[in-house]
């Protein structure tokens, strides 16, 4: 028998356990086998890992690809290629576009544009507002992976519905069997100290942070958690940035909410002192906590286990926008956001290398489990017989230090991991058992990615 392609001389790692001397065996875009080098069978192509680690692709499912309507920060294709560059090989991209994802129509538009372009696969979540709780079961129909609030305010600024009405989404969308994602923010608190803080001439990056304080989003998170243990609904926090509100997330788990979140790799890195060294390049929302916040959140959400996953919120903005120039102007001035998908996986890798959690909970937390949590796995996520051949290849001992940022692959790349070091770092990137990123370049074609159908995984 003579497969497609065989990857040799590897340590396969997954969440139950490591294989040295392993590899994988591809027949179609599927996984044929995974074992010992010497047992696979002969291929058309076969990859030498020269020792490296072969992981379950990574899934990162909270990027912004600001296609359609915002292509001049990213769109598909830079994005993908980006994330192939990165070792991911899914991603899940945001609503908040132009249109915003909100009806069957625009969410085909967002699918068809990625079908054009993207090198990885993806998907995408719906926004719910006000005006689209009737259309809920027509965006399931149109093959959404699930559906997300805002629930302040947010690049795009898409009003979040009010309460009642974020109560009749849960009840809908329980019946599609679907979860909920929220930007868990409490936008009354924000609006109010945004206004103080402008009033009062606070205009440093640091007081964009403080405008936004953990009780916003740990406010939010309880009253999001228990709207879901009323109505039965699958919820999901996004970007979880502080201890505290990683310990609500462990209080709904504990009254039996279905209640998932993930973390970023910035609020695991960096402690608000980045607003003080680096400026507006490192405004986000949520902001970056204090040490305080940022070791309770190791502690509930990494070691205690709050938090299910990692994923980035990448969100590219044009060098102007973020104030690059004048890193320390008026915070007021800048917008919010910075790119991610190629650091994310050297962060993690470092954290290994740091002994705060090992290769196989790394994996768990970024492949696995956001697969489940959005309804891809086993297709994604997974090395089994049958499913999508995506994996990545990593050499966690290699030290490097991004020295400029303007080498990696979107469109707009301020991030405020620049100037930062790491060790380890993705060597390839394989989606459906093709080769898309090798040897430091993007390989892949564009447009090789294709939707994942959730509903057939």
């Amino acid at each position: 028998m003579t497969v497609d392609l065989v990857v040799r001389n590897c340590t396969v790692v997954t969440p139950a356990g490591r294989a040295p001397d392993a590899g994988v065996a591809v027949e179609d875009g599927r996984i044929a086998a995974v074992g010992r080098s010497d047992r696979l069978p002969e291929a058309d192509r076969v990859l030498d890992a020269d020792g490296a680690i072969l992981v379950p692709g990574i899934v990162d499912c909270h990027i912004h690809n600001r296609e359609p309507g915002l292509e001049y920060k990213e769109d598909w294709e830079s994005a993908t290629r980006a994330a192939a560059a990165g070792g991911v090989t899914t991603v899940v991209g945001m609503p908040n576009t132009d249109p915003v994802i909100d009806r069957p129509e625009h969410l085909e538009l967002k699918y068809e544009r990625g079908e054009e372009s993207a090198h990885v696969d993806f998907q995408s979540y719906a926004v719910v507002t006000s005006e689209n709780l009737d259309l809920i079961p027509n965006l399931d129909r149109a093959g959404v992976l699930g559906y997300k609030i805002f629930l302040g305010s947010t690049v795009g600024d898409v009003p979040p519905p009010n309460d009642g009405e974020i109560l009749e989404a849960m009840e809908r969308i329980r019946e599609t069997g679907k979860r909920l994602g929220f930007h868990e923010e409490n936008g009354e608190i924000i609006d109010h100290y945004t206004e103080r803080f402008k009033t009062a001439g606070k205009n440093e990056p640091i007081d964009h942070s403080h405008s936004r304080p953990v009780i916003a989003e740990r406010e939010a998170v309880e009253r999001m958690v228990t709207f879901a243990e009323e109505t039965g609904a699958k919820v999901h926090m996004f970007h979880v940035s502080s201890g505290s509100a990683a310990e609500a997330v462990a209080r709904g788990k504990d009254r039996g909410v279905d209640v998932t979140a993930e973390t970023t790799p910035h609020y695991l890195w960096f402690t608000e002192d980045v607003m003080r060294e680096k400026g507006n390049p490192a405004r986000i929302q949520p902001p970056i906590r204090d040490a305080a916040e940022r070791e309770k959140l190791w502690d509930v959400g990494i070691d205690d286990g709050a938090i299910d996953c990692f994923a980035t919120d990448h969100a590219p903005h044009t060098p102007e926008e973020k104030l690059v120039d004048d890193p320390f102007g008026n915070t007021w001035d800048a917008i919010s956001g910075f790119v991610g998908l190629e650091t994310e996986v050297p962060v993690m890798l470092t954290f290994v290398d740091q002994g705060r959690f090992t290769l196989e909970e790394w994996v768990r937390r970024h492949s696995t489990r956001p697969a489940q949590i959005w309804g891809m796995y086993p297709q994604k996520g997974s090395l089994q017989i049958g499913t999508d051949a995506d994996f990545t290849i990593v050499d966690p001992d290699r030290e490097w230090t991004l020295e400029d940022a303007s080498e990696l692959h979107s469109k707009n790349c301020v991030t405020p991991f620049e100037g930062e070091s790491f060790v380890g770092d993705a060597i390839a990137t394989v989606v459906r058992g093709e080769i898309v990123f090798e040897d430091g370049a993007v390989v892949g074609e564009s447009g090789y990615g294709t939707r994942v159908a959730v509903d057939e995984a």
